[in-house]
C-alpha cells in the first residue's frame, strides 16, 4: 500500500509542474479578414516588481504514446505523454510560457478558463496569428485567480489529438483541508488507432451545407462512423470513439489511485473531449462538488455528476476501505473511461464495470448548482442585452450562431464597464458546451453560478452575464470541436 501525504498530487502518469508539448492541424473554417485583435489599453505583458515568475516550456512534436494494453497511437501532444505535464501556480503570479512548434503544421496554446490579456489568449486571426512549424512563441500572462484548468490549441481539429494538459492555479487562502490530491483528466480518443481528426473534420465539412431556420434536420444516418446513441440530456454528441481515456489510459489498462482508507481526497475533473459529455460516478461514494470552472460553489453531494467539454469541476471524497472503480460514462454513446481507487488489497475491476450511482439522480451543473457567496458577482442591473441562438442541423452539417457561421458571422460588441447580459437560446437538437474567453459568466437564474463552459439542453435557454473588464477580442463557442471548427463560433468585441 502507498501512503499518500497531505495534499500530495496522484495524477497517475501526469507528471507535477513545467515541461509537455504542443501540436497543430490547419483550419479549414473561413477567415475574417478583420479579425486582426482590437486595440486597447497597455497590457501587463511583464511581471511586476516582486510578482512570482513561473516558467515552462512546450514543445510541440509527433509522438507514439502507450494508451495501455498493447495500444500505442501515434500523435501529437505535450512531451511523451497524455496527457501532458501539469502546470502550476498561484493565483497572482506571471506566467511565461515558452512554446516550440516541431509539428507539420500551425498552432497556438488557449489558456482554457483563464482571465489572461488578450494578447495571451491563443485564438489564430483574432488574437495572435498561428505559431509556425519550426518557430517559436512566448505566451506571458499574470493568472489572476486560482482554479482547475487546462490548455489546448485551437487551430483545426487538433485538440482532437493528444494536445492538452492541465493547469492548476492554486488559491493562496486555500486551507488545504483534505490529504491527497487527484487530476482527472477524462477523453474520447481516435487519433493513432481509428479515423484521424483531420478526416473526421474532412468528411463532416464534405456533408456541409447552409443553416436551416428552426431544428432543421437531425438524422444521424448518412455518415459512417457517427454516434447514434440516445442521451437524456437529448443528442449529445456527432463521433462513436473506439476508446475513452483516465490520464491517457484506455479502461482494460487503467489509472491507479492509492491512499488510505478515511483520507479526504481533492479530485480535479477536467474533460479535454472533442465531442464527448461524460456521466461520473466513483462507487460506493459520495462525491461533494466545491468548484465549477474554478469558482467556489456551495457544497453539493451527489453519486455521479455530468462533465462536459471544457468543463471542470473540483469534488472531494472520503475513501473508503477496498477497491472502487471511478467510471466515466461517454452520455449517449457506448463506451467509457475507466480508473480506480485502492485503499486495501483485492482485485481490480473489469473494464466494463458500472457503478450504481450512473444509475441514479446525476447533478447538472448549471442547473443544480450555486455560487458561494465569495464567488458572486456584486449585484448589478444588466447594462445591455444580446440574444445569441445557436442554429445547426446534421444534414446537412452545419453549425452557426444567430443565423450565420463563423467567417460570415457579425461580432457581438460591448462597451467597457458594461454588464453584459446574454440571452444564449439552443434551437437545435443537440447539447452545446458554450464557452467564453477572456471572462466568466454568472448565471443570474441559477443563483449566480460562476462558469466559463455551460452546457445548454436542446431548444433550451440560459442567461448569463459578465463584466465587460478585459478589453480585446474574445471567442464565444461551442466546445464540440466539429461544432466550432464548422461554423459555431463568433467573437465578443470591445466597441
Amino acid at each position: 500500500m502507498v501512503e499518500v501525504s497531505r495534499r500530495s498530487v496522484l495524477i497517475g502518469g501526469l507528471a507535477a509542474l513545467g515541461v509537455g508539448v504542443l501540436g497543430a492541424c490547419s483550419p479549414d473554417r473561413p477567415q475574417r479578414p478583420e479579425s486582426s485583435p482590437l486595440p486597447g489599453p497597455p497590457l501587463q505583458a511583464s511581471p511586476k516588481p516582486g510578482q512570482k515568475v513561473v516558467e515552462a516550456s512546450l514543445t510541440a512534436r509527433p509522438v507514439a504514446v502507450d494508451l495501455g494494453a498493447g495500444i500505442i497511437a501515434n500523435t501529437w501532444a505535450y512531451g511523451d505523454e497524455v496527457p501532458g505535464r501539469v502546470v502550476r501556480a498561484t493565483a497572482g503570479d506571471f506566467l511565461r510560457v515558452n512554446v516550440d512548434n516541431q509539428l507539420p503544421a500551425p498552432t497556438t496554446v488557449h489558456w482554457h478558463g483563464i482571465r489572461l490579456r488578450n494578447e495571451a489568449d491563443g485564438v489564430p486571426d483574432v488574437t495572435q496569428q498561428a505559431i509556425a512549424p519550426g518557430n517559436r512563441f512566448v505566451y506571458a500572462f499574470t493568472a489572476p485567480d486560482a482554479g482547475t484548468h487546462f490548455f489546448h490549441p485551437h487551430v483545426g481539429a487538433q485538440l482532437d489529438r493528444g494536445l492538452y494538459a492541465p493547469i492548476i492555479i492554486d488559491d493562496p487562502a486555500d486551507a488545504g483541508d483534505y490529504d491527497a490530491e487527484w487530476i482527472v483528466v477524462l477523453d474520447d480518443w481516435t487519433d493513432g488507432v481509428g479515423k484521424s481528426p483531420d478526416q473526421i473534420l474532412a468528411d463532416f465539412q464534405a456533408e456541409s451545407g447552409p443553416l436551416k431556420s428552426g431544428m432543421g434536420g437531425m438524422d444521424h444516418s448518412s455518415m459512417p462512423g457517427m454516434n447514434h446513441g440516445n442521451s437524456s440530456l437529448g443528442d449529445a454528441g456527432d463521433v462513436a470513439y473506439p476508446h475513452y481515456l483516465i490520464n491517457g489510459r484506455v479502461p482494460e489498462a487503467p489509472t491507479e489511485f492509492r491512499c488510505r482508507p478515511g483520507q479526504r481526497v481533492r479530485v480535479r475533473l477536467i474533460n479535454a473531449a472533442s465531442d464527448t459529455v461524460f456521466k461520473v460516478a466513483l462507487a460506493d461514494h459520495t462525491m461533494t462538488v466545491t468548484h465549477s470552472d474554478g469558482h467556489r460553489v456551495n457544497d453539493k453531494q451527489t453519486g455521479a455528476l455530468y462533465v462536459a467539454m471544457g468543463e471542470r469541476y473540483d469534488v472531494t471524497i472520503t475513501a473508503g476501505d477496498g477497491v472502487f472503480p471511478l467510471v466515466a460514462a461517454a452520455e449517449g454513446k457506448s463506451g467509457q473511461a475507466l480508473a480506480f481507487l485502492r485503499t486495501a488489497s483485492g482485485q481490480a475491476p473489469p473494464s466494463t464495470i458500472r457503478p450504481r450511482e450512473l444509475e441514479g439522480p446525476v447533478l447538472l451543473g448549471a442547473d443544480d448548482l450555486a455560487a458561494a457567496e465569495s464567488a458572486r458577482l456584486p449585484d448589478r442591473d444588466p447594462d445591455t442585452t444580446l440574444k445569441v441562438t445557436l442554429n445547426g442541423q446534421m444534414s446537412p452539417y452545419a453549425w452557426g450562431i444567430n443565423g450565420k457561421k463563423y467567417g460570415e458571422d457579425t461580432p457581438l460588441t460591448v462597451r467597457p464597464g458594461q454588464r453584459l447580459r446574454m440571452q444564449i437560446t439552443n434551437s437545435t437538437m443537440m447539447v452545446h458546451p458554450m464557452h467564453i474567453h477572456g471572462h466568466t459568466w454568472s448565471l443570474p437564474d441559477r443563483s449566480g453560478l460562476r462558469k466559463d463552459t455551460v452546457l445548454i439542453r436542446p431548444m433550451g435557454r440560459v442567461n448569463v452575464d459578465l463584466d465587460a473588464d478585459n478589453p480585446g477580442a474574445w471567442a464565444l463557442h461551442c466546445h464540440n470541436i466539429y461544432h466550432m471548427e464548422t461554423g459555431m463560433m463568433t467573437t465578443l468585441r470591445y466597441a
